[in-house]
């Protein structure tokens, strides 16, 4: 890794492109990659997570949290 935590390009590329780091071929899933997003191939179409990241486990609850409270009030109505 250089520094920063910042893999190298040739790094990313294979991680990236490595079918055993995406789990149902669509969630980025890779311990040794530090980066909690990352740009897709097509850099205009967004931005991927890696799961394997602490954080993002923290995001994902809090994000269908917000979402099931939204939910509940709508039902509530």
């Amino acid at each position: 890794m250089e520094k920063d935590n910042e893999p190298s390009e040739k790094t990313k590329n294979e991680w990236e492109n490595d079918p055993d780091n995406w789990v149902l071929g669509m969630f980025y899933y890779n311990p040794k990659d530090k980066r909690l997003y990352f740009p897709k191939k097509i850099k205009e179409l967004g931005w991927h997570t890696n799961y394997a990241h602490p954080d993002s486990v923290i995001i994902l609850l809090l994000l269908l949290s917000v979402i099931l409270i939204f939910v509940i009030i709508y039902i509530r109505k």
